[in-house]
């Protein structure tokens, strides 16, 4: 089968997830390995939105986009309005950084039937969180090999499933995120509405700053960033009305001269410790 794996990924991790299973859909080899990959396409939605794209029946997409706030990161579903699908089996991924999806997953569901797709199935998986940080650490280092393993998994039994003569659409409304401690819960709500009320007592970030000191202008963070909201030349400066909050910057920049401070980076992490497993649904 012709298996194509879309995605929106600014940080990667969406990107690693989506591999996984496609490739494993596919029926190829690891990532690194070339055998059998002629039957696997990969469509980037990062950067670019997607040039129109119509996908056959015959076909199975992996789409994958990252959690922002509960949602499906609006620039993704932008970045994707040029998908079209004629009855092709999709797999839709949303990754999250350890706190909840949400909404998320159905939100993506939508879109994919939107566009004549049919969910063969529905999955969250857990990525480092774009705020992380070695003082803040937020889900660090996920997706990580036993993530990518539950992935590899989710491939091969949505490719069986593939094989039954007849299959029933995965609802995304059945999708469930592991549960969080309430007090971790409950914590984090006091917060929210703290911060909500009282905005002005914490300090906070529009976009990420560089140390002039430290940038090397190697042009790393521009070429990462998915809005153009820094530009080559000038890479200490970052448009704060097209940043949409990604790190991809921060977590590219080989001198460690990009930061963002945000009161909700220590929320996060103080409350959403406890490591949280893929879940999916077929």
């Amino acid at each position: 089968m012709n298996v194509f794996e879309i995605f929106f990924s600014p940080t990667g991790t969406s990107r690693r997830v989506a591999d996984a299973i496609a490739r494993a859909m596919a029926g190829v080899a690891p990532a690194g390995a070339e055998t059998g990959a002629d039957c696997l396409t990969a469509l980037d939605a990062t950067r670019d939105p997607l040039a129109p794209t119509a996908l056959a029946a015959g076909d199975v997409a992996v789409v994958a986009v990252p959690v922002y706030g509960g949602h499906v990161a609006p620039l993704a579903l932008e970045r994707l309005a040029g998908l079209a699908f004629d009855g092709t089996a999709v797999v839709g991924v949303v990754t999250y950084g350890n706190r909840d999806f949400e909404r998320a997953a159905v939100e993506l569901a939508d879109f994919v039937r939107s566009r004549g797709g049919r969910l063969v199935a529905v999955a969250a998986f857990v990525g480092e969180h774009s705020y992380s940080t070695e003082a803040t650490p937020i889900a660090p280092g996920r997706p990580d090999m036993d993530d990518l393993a539950v992935a590899n998994a989710l491939g091969r039994a949505a490719r069986r499933k593939l094989a039954l003569p007849a299959w029933k659409e995965a609802d995304a409304r059945r999708l469930k995120a592991p549960a969080s401690g309430w007090l971790s819960v409950a914590r984090f709500v006091r917060f929210v509405m703290s911060y909500r009320r009282h905005p002005e007592r914490f300090a906070a970030m529009r976009a990420p700053q560089a140390d002039a000191a430290r940038c090397t202008h190697c042009g790393r963070c521009a070429a990462a960033c998915p809005t153009g909201a820094i530009v080559p030349g000038n890479e200490t400066a970052t448009d704060a009305e097209r940043c949409i909050r990604c790190c991809a910057c921060v977590k590219g920049c080989p001198e460690g001269a990009r930061t963002f401070t945000t009161p909700f980076a220590p929320a996060l992490a103080r409350n959403f410790k406890r490591r949280k497993a893929p879940v999916y649904i077929y």
